[in-house]
C-alpha cells in the first residue's frame, strides 16, 4: 500500500495536471488577437505535455499500490489549480497560466521535502524533481513571452 503522503501528493497532482488539460484546451480553442498562431501551438504542446505527466503520476501511484483518482469530481475536489474562469484575452490566459505555474513550482519544492522526509519515498521525489524542472521551464519562457 501506498504510503498515505505519497498518495495524497500524486492525487493532488494528478488532479492539478487534469484541471490544466483541461484549461489547456479552453485557451487553445478560445485565444485571439494577432497572437494567435503562437499561443494557439503552445497551448497544444503545453496540453500535450500536460498528458503525460497525468500518466506518469498517475502510473507511479498504481505502481505503488495506490489509487488515482480518476473522475472530475475528484480532480476537482482535489485540485489546487482551478479551472479556466472566463478568460477572454491572451494576456489574462497567459498571467492564468504563469499563476498556476508558480503554484505548482511552490507545492512541488514543499512535496519534494514531505516525500523525502516523511514518506521516505526517493523515487517519487526525484520524479517530482523532473517534473518542476519543466515547470519552472515553462513558467519562465511565458514570463518572458509577456514582457
Amino acid at each position: 500500500m501506498a504510503h498515505a503522503k505519497t498518495e495524497e501528493i500524486l492525487n493532488r497532482h494528478v488532479s492539478n495536471w487534469n484541471v490544466l488539460f483541461v484549461k489547456l484546451h479552453n485557451y487553445h480553442w478560445y485565444v485571439g488577437s494577432t497572437q494567435f498562431f503562437t499561443l494557439h501551438q503552445k497551448f497544444e504542446e503545453l496540453y500535450n505535455e500536460a498528458a503525460l505527466h497525468i500518466d506518469e503520476l498517475a502510473e507511479r501511484l498504481l505502481a505503488a499500490q495506490g489509487s488515482p483518482v480518476a473522475t472530475m469530481t475528484e480532480y476537482l475536489q482535489h485540485a489546487t489549480i482551478k479551472e479556466a474562469d472566463g478568460e477572454k484575452t491572451y494576456q489574462e490566459m497567459l498571467d492564468t497560466l504563469i499563476s498556476d505555474f508558480n503554484l505548482l513550482s511552490k507545492e512541488l519544492n514543499a512535496d519534494i521535502k514531505s516525500l523525502e522526509d516523511e514518506a521516505g519515498d526517493d523515487v517519487t521525489a526525484d520524479m517530482m524533481i523532473a517534473l518542476r524542472q519543466s515547470v519552472d521551464k515553462h513558467n519562465w519562457m511565458l514570463k518572458q513571452y509577456v514582457q
